[in-house]
């Protein structure tokens, strides 16, 4: 227990705060009402696209109207045939298999362990015949990339990132979201860097980037506003479809005023994340799996097995949190989970995938956000102790 003791629970389910840097900027917005970010050279989403690509460390950036939106235009942009299959987690965010079929593509579901990560003897049995990989950091945990990257590099299989839970996450020294051909992140309320809405796609290659903006929305010059060679835009240019997928400028000033946060908001979700996590590994009935030994992760929740419990005392540990004031879900128990595989009915054959089946019957998910205090992490700790002892 810390020195300090929370005596309220705190709401997990808020974001993180605007700084109030970006008012006035915000404010000159609402004045004259410039929201299309394509109206100056120096718009507020130009500028995010610049300050982004540098921190991460790629050579391009595009900003777009969410995380979903990114990874669409990833898998357009890779040109990829229609019923192209593309290999997927089975754990991740419902909208992970819906880009890929927006993208006319076929999604594979690869099997998932109870350490949350890619099951990597799956992985290997489906690459063969796929035509891409999409991988999905989901929750934050990273699956072996480099297991992952040299079977795809070795099968010349392009890879896409799904890295909207691992912003200022890192491999071996490597920041997530530019091990693949294509990263992809989101501001989304509930990650680090909050806009309510809006997503961002990074890149070292010009041609994905070029095809990327032709796609999201970008028309007769508006290309110029991008740092791409023109040679390079004239190869697409009025050859590609059209999405009206485009960020707009208060969402850019939102996200932009954040970044200067963003290296002490994984410090905070990570110690939260910690602090917690031992917290509960001293109790029997609970697994927390660990971080890979390459993997610093960057993490806003915390997911934690209960392996040992029934469903009626699962359902009872959740039903008894809940009344003590603290919200968690356990993914396949959850009426209508949007990450629980099998509720996604668009697909047109859902496979048997019985290790992930059983790891999320079992998964609890919890927002941890980075602005908790630690006492208000020990109250939350205390808290699903409590609801495990009953």
């Amino acid at each position: 227990m810390s020195e300090t003791t929370a005596t309220k629970m705190p709401d997990v389910t808020a974001a993180e705060p605007i700084p109030a840097s970006a008012m006035s900027e915000v404010n000159r917005i609402l004045g004259n009402g410039d929201l299309y970010r394509y109206t100056t050279a120096e718009s507020p989403v130009t500028l995010l696209e610049r300050d982004f690509a540098e921190k991460i460390g790629s050579r391009y950036a595009l900003a777009v109207s969410s995380c979903s939106a990114a990874l669409f235009l990833s898998l357009m942009a890779l040109d990829l045939q229609p019923g192209a299959k593309v290999l997927i987690p089975a754990f991740t965010f419902v909208a992970v298999p819906s880009a890929v079929v927006h993208a006319d593509c076929v999604p594979v579901l690869c099997e998932c362990g109870s350490n949350y990560r890619i099951d990597l003897d799956d992985f290997r049995h489906k690459l063969p015949g796929v035509d891409a990989v999409l991988i999905s950091h989901m929750r934050g945990h990273t699956s072996d990339m480099d297991a992952i990257m040299a079977a795809c590099d070795a099968a010349g299989v392009p890879v896409v990132e799904d890295a909207a839970h691992s912003l200022g996450t890192t491999w071996d020294g490597r920041k997530i979201g530019t091990l693949g051909k294509i990263g992809c992140f989101s501001f989304q309320s509930y990650k680090l860097l909050n806009s309510g809405e809006g997503g961002i796609m990074v890149t070292d290659d010009p041609d994905l980037m070029a095809r990327a903006i032709m796609m999201h929305g970008s028309y007769e010059d508006k290309w110029q506003h991008h740092d791409i060679p023109a040679d390079v835009m004239a190869r697409v240019q009025n050859n590609m479809p059209m999405f009206g997928l485009r960020l707009n400028t208060l969402s850019a000033v939102l996200i932009r005023a954040q970044l200067e946060h963003l290296d002490q908001r994984v410090l905070d979700g990570r110690r939260n994340h910690d602090h917690v996590a031992n917290r509960l590994r001293a109790i029997n009935s609970v697994q927390v799996p660990a971080a890979y030994p390459a993997e610093m992760r960057a993490p806003d929740s915390l997911q934690f097995n209960l392996p040992h419990l029934s469903d009626d005392e699962v359902d009872a540990f959740v039903g008894d949190a809940k009344r003590r004031g603290l919200h968690i879900q356990v993914f396949g128990r959850s009426k209508n989970n949007s990450r629980a595989y099998w509720n996604w009915g668009f697909l047109d054959d859902v496979p048997d995938l019985p290790q992930t089946r059983a790891m999320l019957m079992r998964a609890c998910d919890l927002r941890l956000p980075a602005r908790l205090t630690l006492a208000e992490c020990d109250l939350i700790a205390d808290t699903l102790i409590a609801a495990l002892g009953e």
